[in-house]
């Protein structure tokens, strides 16, 4: 199902002012995602990304202005959000709809080399930890020796008293920037079922109960699994509160 241009750009610039409330510090988080990218792919001239959990497309789009050689994938369940994405950036990557975790969703990527980077902002805690363990174990099959995991995310700490900390932390400098003026995820969600041009994609997405539920995983258990899945070092290299970007390298 196609959609205008008009009504994509309304629409996903609605998502980028909502997402400000859950992300903490989102634009910077972006910008460091892509400061790895960049320099794990140094002097690669077409860089290989996957991106998990794409959303309407804010991370392709940003990689594909940082590096515009980059050959990427991205990667969501949601009918809807994949032809917002579509429609607002066209050019920005190759977009696939899958159900990250599901049995054979790697073969549905098109994927004929291994990739440089696989990056994923705020998706990955939709994930029960035995689907990520595994996920993170499939990962490892399509990245190159010495290519990256680049998590964004939120993640829990261990002891109830430092993760009321890190969140305290996070949401206090997100009300110094004025985030949360803007709408919430359900404000969002009930009022894009309310466009004509969209009403058919929404439909499509309620029939694929394409809806989410967080898993809290913490920081270090995210690193054991990832060590479990064969890779190798992996620490954050950033952090606001409990957002996090973890890398984490393939050997």
């Amino acid at each position: 199902m196609n959609v205008s241009m008009p009504t994509a750009q309304m629409w996903v610039d609605r998502w980028e002012r909502q997402q400000q409330r859950y992300a903490f510090d989102r634009e910077e988080r972006f910008t460091v995602v892509a400061d790895v990218v960049e320099h794990v792919t140094a002097g690669r001239s077409a860089p290989r990304v996957l991106d998990l959990g794409c959303g309407p497309g804010s991370l392709p789009a940003r990689l594909a202005e940082r590096l515009p050689g980059a050959e990427i994938v991205a990667v969501d369940m949601d009918p809807l959000l994949l032809a917002l994405a579509r429609a607002r950036h066209p050019d920005a990557a190759r977009y696939v709809e899958a159900v990250i975790g599901e049995p054979g969703w790697t073969s549905t990527l098109g994927l004929e080399e291994p990739v440089d980077a696989v990056v994923s902002t705020t998706a990955l805690h939709y994930l029960p930890e035995h689907l990520l363990h595994s996920t993170y174990a499939e990962l490892t099959t399509l990245l190159r020796p010495g290519g990256v995991l680049v998590n964004a995310d939120h993640l829990a700490q261990e002891g109830s008293g430092f993760a009321e900390i890190t969140e305290f932390v996070g949401t206090r400098r997100a009300e110094r920037r004025r985030a949360f003026d803007h709408e919430d995820w359900e404000a969002w969600w009930a009022a894009v079922e309310n466009e004509p041009e969209l009403m058919a994609l929404c439909a499509e997405r309620r029939k694929r109960k394409t809806t989410h539920s967080g898993c809290a995983i913490t920081l270090g258990r995210h690193v054991e699994l990832l060590a479990e899945a064969g890779f190798g070092p992996a620490s954050p290299v950033w952090q606001v509160g409990d957002s996090y970007v973890l890398v984490a390298i393939r050997p």
